[in-house]
């Protein structure tokens, strides 16, 4: 069976403890401190696997999980890091948070690998908790939590040009005679169950993929039937070949399929009428002229609309090549970019929804201070030494309102923030 939809319960590994030890040699008999830290998680880590097209690997296992961090050792021995842990998916594939269907990532174009969840910081050893006065501390920080979140995995087929229409029109066979895919063929009345793909070899290496998106039936945009399925291969595709029965050969009308897809789409997402169309008016070696009155009503109603209708015949190849070059011209002209989907939601942001913080001004130090559990595990999830780190960090201070706060006390440009050692200049 074509799975293109799982949902699975992903998790990081937790960071492995410090050590409490203290060194014990001969002739020292009253050694420091010398616990080793502990390891960091491993991370959970998306990656483009080209050789597969479903998600059949994840509809019968549910739990995934990054290894944790050892502990770390005496004579300041680190723990090990957690082994990563690697799921492979295929390319198109949208990661989405399950509870509120916002995208974490999407797996296509450049973006072969992402990590999606990191794995928790080891905790410090005691040693580096001896001060002056606790010369012998007996505290080691502990292995920050790992991080599990519920995701649904949805794969959007990759494809230049999509194929829709009404089951029996001829899409099947349209798709295997101008590409290398083998469709099953037949007279069916109910639809193909998989998007199938296909190169259109234009020569000299160029050409575009077709899919041939199954067919589409009224209420699709509702679910009825696999109408979710279906439809959300289309968002991916740049421009969309309309296929109807011109010949009206099981007594369909052509102008109100194209009308009842459209109608379908629109409901589903409007943009996929933004996206340049055109109609293949198919089975026409079944009129005993090139066209018909419903070749003209087709370009009456649509032409209009900029939608132009190409007269072809599925079986025989009349018409086929006008259609093909007409399409590859529209590709040519459009961006080479692909359809991707933007971050919109960051796992790291919303694990410590529920944490404490604090902001306040220190007299004696003359600096904004802001701590709590919240701020210590976001800056232990974060690299702010790499430009993105710091710029994802902003993002976290600004959502959560601390920037806000900082602002309500008086702070100035040039003014100090300290979080945790780590101290900040303030600019707006």
């Amino acid at each position: 069976m074509f799975a293109d939809t799982a949902k699975i319960i992903i998790k990081s590994g937790k960071g492995g403890n410090g050590h409490v030890s203290f060194r014990r040699e001969k002739y020292v008999p009253d050694g420091g401190p010398d616990g080793g830290d502990g390891g960091k998680g491993g991370d959970v880590i998306f990656e483009v696997d080209e050789s597969l097209n479903t998600l059949n690997d994840y509809r019968h296992k549910r739990k995934f999980a990054a290894q944790p961090g050892e502990e770390g050792g005496k004579k300041n021995c680190h723990g090990k890091k957690g082994e990563d842990l690697i799921l492979k998916v295929p390319a198109g594939t949208i990661i989405r948070d399950a509870a509120t269907d916002l995208v974490i990532a999407d797996m296509s174009g450049e973006n072969k690998r992402q990590v999606i969840l990191k794995g928790g910081k080891g905790g410090l050893g005691n040693q580096h908790f001896a001060t002056s006065t606790m010369q012998a501390p007996k505290y080691a920080q502990p292995g920050q939590e790992a991080i599990e979140l519920e995701i649904r995995l949805e794969l959007k087929v990759i494809a230049d040009v999509g194929l829709v229409g009404f089951p029996n029109v001829g899409k099947s066979t349209f798709l295997s005679r101008v590409t290398n895919a083998q469709p099953k063929i037949a007279n069916y009345h109910f639809t193909t169950l998989n998007p199938n793909l296909g190169v259109v070899d234009m020569g000299w290496g160029d050409g575009f993929v077709i899919a041939d998106i199954p067919g589409l039936i009224e209420g699709a945009s509702e679910g009825i039937g696999l109408g979710h399925e279906f439809l959300k291969h289309v968002q991916r595709c740049k421009v969309l070949i309309h296929m109807v029965d011109a010949a009206s050969v099981e007594g369909r009308d052509p102008i109100a399929d194209i009308h009842a897809i459209c109608k379908e789409l629109e409901a589903f997402d409007p943009k996929l009428l933004e996206k340049p169309q055109v109609i293949a008016a198919n089975k026409i070696d079944a009129f005993f002229e090139g066209e018909n009155e419903m070749i003209a009503a087709l370009r009456a109603e649509f032409e209009p609309k900029g939608w132009k209708v190409y007269p072809i015949s599925a079986v025989s190849g009349v018409g086929i090549k006008e259609l093909i070059g007409a399409v590859k011209q529209m590709l040519d002209e459009m961006d080479d970019e692909p359809v991707f989907y933007e971050q919109e939601y960051f796992p790291e942001l919303h694990v410590f929804e529920n944490e404490a913080y604090t902001v306040e001004y220190n007299d004696e130090t003359q600096e904004y201070v802001v701590e709590g559990p919240k701020i210590e595990k976001m800056l232990g999830y974060t690299n702010i030494e790499s430009e993105k780190g710091f710029l994802f960090f902003q993002k976290f201070l600004k959502e959560q309102g601390i920037l806000k706060e900082l602002e309500d006390l008086g702070i100035q440009d040039g003014d100090t923030v300290r979080m945790y050692g780590l101290s900040f200049d303030y600019y707006k």
